[in-house]
């Protein structure tokens, strides 16, 4: 399973490994365990640092194995084979567990590890899932940093029953001491803002040293945030990033082929070249943080959702964009029961069923054809008398046999029955009938709104929520600047997102020299 060059790298990340991680195996029988047993036996031969044993620990399955270290479980599992996209959690998992340093703000850090209930995380993931390792990997991490914190990874696709049981149709799908907590689009983020909400006291921890007062707070971690940030600090000035995942939407991109002078890349290629780049620089990192609130005034005070507040001369909002809801009933009591935004991830559990895209632009169309080899047939439900996206798309999804579009149409409700979709009601806007198609998964691709709620009261938005600026990236407000997919810039783009950004950073200079 593992090629000569993939071994040869794993030798060469955990030759400086200084503690040894023991991969406890289940025992038992599966279908699946000899494949695991070669994967495991593969990876321990690279390093002596690295064992692999069997023994019957009453755990989930035979495909199931923890990380001990020094005799002692260190709260990290993975049920399936972590393969794929996983693969990476995996390995990430046994050089943390050997103590290679954890890339997490220091506040999070002592959140963390001041919850004092205990937490056993279980990760329903698919391979083919871009974001679940993100939200595997962060588990993982809180599992090392508090002993009372276990995380298991759950590979949906070997583990039908327990997906069927549960009515899991989306992945990441996070359930918390048996409990749901949180599926469908997540990211860290997201699941921390749920354990400062569920456990209040985290947030009362032993006070870090706080910043000094920064020159430039870039606020976004996508390609206009990270330029800024660069930018500014290659000015020599004092730069934090707060972001909730760098990368933004570019992270769940899977193919980008208009990024001037690179003819092609991914989007978990393009997010890893941004955070190599922001090492080459004296930047301080909030990552997994959100703002709540910015106080105005000559120096601008920005509330984390941590409790923290840092101090700052100017601020650069660069918060993006995210998916824009249908906004009907049925909706949001359904997203990961059927309802969903990402067909890359959760398209895979609708193998031979029919479903829905409701958008008729290139994210809906690409969507349809993306699914269509996968399920059972995909019905395209676009708004307008025409499909939005281009000619190419659309004589593609028109000739492809499992795609059916249907146009002017208003999509009104989401009709589900015993928890999962069963039916989208949708209005014929030319004769105004009202009827019911029946599916099993609608795709939500209509377009995105800004992530701008926290600025009510603070700059001038749109009435759609965009950040209205000038030429040069200044907001309303003196001080602020806006860059990216947030604001009134049009043609959200990332190579438009990046010029942005190194435009707002060259404004928030000039501005800092004029006012000191």
């Amino acid at each position: 399973m593992l090629n000569a060059e993939l071994l040869n790298a794993i030798k060469t990340y955990t030759q400086n490994m200084t503690n040894k991680v023991t991969l406890v195996l289940q025992t038992g029988d599966h279908e699946k365990r000899q494949e695991l047993v070669n994967f495991l036996t593969q990876l321990s031969s690279v390093t002596s640092n690295i064992e692999l044993v069997e023994r019957d620990e009453n755990l989930r399955s035979p495909i199931t194995f923890y990380l001990e270290i020094d005799g002692v479980s260190n709260g990290i599992q993975f049920s399936g084979i972590p393969s794929g996209h996983e693969f990476n959690s995996l390995i990430l998992a046994i050089l943390q567990s050997s103590g290679t340093a954890l890339k997490l703000d220091s506040t999070l850090t002592s959140m963390v590890k001041n919850i004092k209930d205990d937490l056993h995380f279980e990760v329903f993931i698919s391979l083919s899932c871009h974001n679940c390792p993100d939200v595997v990997q962060s588990l993982n991490q809180f599992a090392l940093l508090n002993s009372g914190i276990t995380s298991e990874m759950i590979d949906g696709g070997l583990f039908q029953d327990i997906v069927e049981s549960r009515n899991i149709q989306g992945v990441p799908s996070v359930y918390l001491n048996g409990e749901l907590f949180a599926n469908g689009k997540i990211d860290t983020a997201q699941l921390v803002d749920k354990l400062i909400e569920r456990y209040p006291y985290i947030t009362q921890t032993e006070p870090t040293e706080a910043l000094p007062q920064q020159d430039v707070t870039v606020i976004g971690g996508g390609p206009a945030g990270v330029a800024s940030a660069i930018y500014a600090a290659r000015k020599g000035l004092k730069v934090t990033m707060i972001a909730d995942r760098i990368g933004g939407q570019v992270k769940d991109t899977v193919g980008i082929e208009n990024l001037i002078s690179v003819s092609k890349t991914t989007g978990s290629e393009l997010t890893g070249n941004m955070q190599a780049h922001l090492r080459d620089y004296d930047i301080t990192i909030k990552e997994f943080l959100r703002v709540a609130e910015i106080e105005k005034g000559p120096v601008k005070k920005i509330h984390l959702s941590s409790g923290e507040v840092i101090e700052s001369k100017t601020v650069i909002v660069a918060t993006g964009a995210k998916w824009r809801e249908l906004g009907v009933p049925g909706e949001k009591e359904n997203i990961g029961s059927g309802v969903a935004y990402c067909p890359h991830c959760d398209g895979p559990f609708f193998k031979g069923k029919d479903v829905a895209v409701v958008g008729g632009g290139n994210s809906g169309i690409e969507a349809a054809l993306d699914l269509a080899g996968m399920v059972n047939h995909v019905t395209v439900f676009e708004f307008l008398p025409e499909l939005k996206a281009d000619q190419v798309l659309v004589e593609k999804a028109e000739n492809h046999p499992k795609i059916t579009i249907i146009k002017n149409a208003a999509t009104k409700e989401v009709i589900a029955e015993n928890g999962s979709v069963t039916a989208l009601a949708y209005e014929d806007r030319l004769t105004g009938e009202v009827k019911q198609h029946a599916l099993s998964g609608i795709f939500v691709q209509i377009g995105l709104v800004p992530n701008s709620e926290f600025l009510n009261g603070v700059v001038e938005r749109t009435k759609h929520g965009e950040i209205i600026i000038d030429e040069k990236c200044n907001t309303t407000e003196p001080g602020i600047f806006a860059a990216g997919d947030v604001t009134t810039v049009p043609y959200k783009q990332i190579v438009i997102a990046m010029g942005e950004g190194s435009k707002a950073s060259l404004s928030a200079f000039d501005y800092l020299i004029r006012e000191s």
